[in-house]
């Protein structure tokens, strides 16, 4: 990181699949390191990234637990 900013190429960390990822192709993959999250298309794994502080990610998930983003489909 620097300057408040994030360079990708500084970010070393092993992207993970969902265990509920079914093998079809649409699937997200995330990774965690330097106190940052990253978020990015298994399809296009050196496309862009979205980034994430780590209470960020913690506030998305608690979010996602309580069906915050449940919207009946």
């Amino acid at each position: 990181m620097r300057d408040n900013t994030f360079d990708e190429g500084d970010f070393n960390a092993k992207f993970a699949k969902s265990t509920f990822s079914d093998g079809g192709g649409g699937c997200v993959e995330v990774a965690s390191g330097d106190g940052r999250i990253a978020v990015r298309d298994s399809k296009d794994p050196s496309g862009p990234m979205l980034w994430f502080t780590t209470s960020e990610w913690r506030a998305f998930l608690a979010g996602v637990r309580a069906g915050e983003f449940d919207f009946g489909t």
